[in-house]
């Protein structure tokens, strides 16, 4: 809003201007109102003309309002950006339909401007014709909606792993839209261009996207910020990702997971991928299959377990993304065994280092638990039979060296030595004591 004092001639030719709008018939009253009103001018100074800018949608209705503070009855007018007189006092000699009178009083002159259009935009002068004249301006914004808002991929199906272009493009809009993309409920960052053209703006986001298989399905939503836009203005895409088999192995029998001899086995091999696997297939790595193994579609039982059966089972999965696989160990136990096995089957192998994900990982230590809670019978009497043979030896070493260093015991025939300066001599002592002893042997018959 501005106010202005006007030069004495400006009044003059605002009659005229309204005048000349006013059709034939109402040129004549139009100037007789302008001579009434200008005997009526007063001299004095102290009075204030204000108006408000308006901010309206397209399509709305705007409210303009020339207010007078301590008003003494002067003539008010209205005109539009092009100068031309929209109302002066109650009496509206423009033709434009859409413009209505509200309101008129000595302090106020209010006009309502309805189906408001970008055209529409511009300062509208109010005018009061005091001494010397006042004139003060409101200006008008129209706000445009988005007139469409189109989301498009770049590609229908992607493959998980896939780096894809998503473009939201929301066109015809004043000002400039602002766009935000959300994954679900997660949102995502993009990357926004603006074109102008007549004072309206169209906007381009983009958004590169690397899909994964937790993607699919998942909702892709442009959602656009305007102030001519109240609640959520959006539009989504679903995701459609492809991924390779992700494969389990469960066991189905036995029900308590011990794996004896004689007994049954059954597996069962869970398989899921997009598109969904058409071939399933189970083999024994590095060796072949037991002969009495049954093999029907996902499931492989094996009767009448024995040790032979012992080794690794694997479950193939492919599909037109890519191939994975699944392993379980079998052991068989003994008959008597009553120890809880080992967990042998990892939920999936990954065929590369990339793939491995947390799942798996938490499948791995999962089975790495299992083995380390299961103890083989084999293995425990091994190793107290070492403990055994540890403890005897002990002792045979603990008995030989006590038995050289036993107590020293002197015979008749061995005095002498004890003297001698040095083994030898005891040696020399102790036989020349033997034979001392033979020649003094007496016989009696």
């Amino acid at each position: 809003m501005a106010s202005a004092v006007l030069p004495s001639g400006s009044q003059c030719a605002a009659a005229a201007a309204a005048a000349a709008a006013a059709p034939p018939g109402l040129r004549l009253r139009l100037l007789l109102l302008l001579l009434s009103a200008a005997a009526l001018i007063p001299t004095g100074d102290g009075q204030n003309l204000f108006t408000k800018d308006v901010t309206v949608i397209e399509g709305e209705v705007a409210t303009i309002s020339c207010q007078v503070n301590k008003s003494d009855d002067s003539v008010i007018q209205l005109l539009n950006p092009n100068r031309q007189t929209i109302y002066f006092r109650d009496f509206r000699p423009l033709k434009d339909s859409r413009f209505q009178l509200l309101n008129f009083s000595s302090s106020e002159l209010k006009v309502s401007l309805t189906n408001v259009s970008i055209s529409d935009e511009g300062r509208y002068f109010c005018q009061l014709y005091t001494d010397p004249p006042q004139e003060s301006y409101t200006t008008i914004t129209v706000l445009v909606p988005p007139r469409n808002l189109v989301i498009d991929i770049q590609k229908d199906t992607a493959v998980e792993g896939e780096e894809i272009e998503v473009n939201c493009t929301a066109m015809a809009s004043k000002p400039a839209t602002t766009i935000r993309w959300f994954k679900g409920n997660t949102e995502l960052k993009g990357k926004s261009e603006v074109e102008e053209w007549s004072d309206m703006y169209t906007v381009t986001s983009q958004l590169m996207l690397k899909v994964r298989r937790e993607d699919d399905g998942v909702p892709v939503i442009c959602q656009v910020e305007h102030p001519a836009v109240t609640g959520n203005l959006q539009t989504q895409r679903y995701l459609e990702v492809q991924y390779k088999p992700r494969v389990h192995i469960q066991m189905t029998y036995p029900l308590q997971g011990l794996t004896r001899e004689g007994d049954a086995l059954e597996l069962t091999c869970e398989v899921s991928g997009k598109p969904q696997p058409v071939k399933v297939t189970w083999v024994r790595v590095d060796d072949e299959m037991p002969q009495h193994a049954v093999l029907s579609g996902p499931n492989l039982f094996i009767n009448n377990l024995n040790k032979t059966d012992n080794g690794t089972y694997r479950c193939e999965a492919s599909n037109a993304v890519g191939k994975a696989h699944s392993d379980y160990t079998l052991y068989v136990y003994d008959t008597t065994a009553t120890t809880e096995p080992a967990v042998h089957g990892l939920t999936q192998l990954p065929n590369s280092a990339e793939e491995l994900d947390s799942e798996d990982l938490a499948d791995s230590r999962a089975g790495d638990e299992g083995s380390i809670r299961a103890v083989d019978h084999a293995v425990i009497g091994g190793v107290v039979a070492v403990v055994v043979f540890a403890m005897l030896c002990l002792l045979i070493i603990l008995g030989r060296y006590f038995a050289r260093h036993k107590g020293t015991y002197f015979t008749h025939e061995a005095k002498g030595a004890d003297d001698a300066a040095d083994a030898d001599t005891a040696i020399i002592n102790a036989e020349g004591g033997q034979n001392n002893s033979e020649e003094k042997k007496e016989y009696f018959i």
